[in-house]
């Protein structure tokens, strides 16, 4: 879901050519231009507010949890069973998005303290939580195969 508008909003980015600016790259006769800056403590601030992001994700979970109290069992109703799946793809969609935000949250804090990656590992650190956190299949409204 945030991951198909990302790659959508990269693929519109591509079909515009490149970009004018190249913030992040040294000159290609070698050395630095003096002109690029970074602050350690943005970083880490960045990667702290997203790693809090987790604890509002976490009570989100909670009451989704609650909301399932007293179900029971769903054999013999389609409209529990269809609830049921639901709950599932969504208590499985939430808890990613938790430990998305733990993730994402520490590799800024890291990058923030060290500063020292280079860009292909930090976007190698990034593809890899992608991979990890693939999202899930919807489940609602299609019909499941016996």
């Amino acid at each position: 879901m945030a991951w198909d508008e990302w790659e959508q909003i990269k693929a519109d980015v591509a079909a515009k050519g490149p970009a004018s600016m190249q913030l992040n790259q040294a000159p290609s006769e070698g050395g630095t231009s003096g002109d690029l800056k970074s602050n350690r403590k943005t970083w880490v601030r960045v990667g702290e507010g997203v790693t809090d992001l987790k604890g509002g994700v976490g009570k989100a979970l909670t009451k989704l949890a609650d909301g399932q109290t007293g179900l029971g069992d769903t054999t013999g109703s389609v409209s529990a069973a269809a609830q049921k799946d639901l709950y599932d793809s969504w208590k499985k969609y939430v808890s990613d998005v938790r430990g998305r935000c733990e993730a994402l949250g520490g590799l800024l804090q890291k990058a923030g303290h060290d500063l020292s990656k280079t860009d292909e590992e930090a976007l190698a650190d990034l593809e890899k939580l992608q991979v990890k956190y693939e999202d899930t299949k919807p489940v609602g409204g299609q019909s499941k195969e016996k």
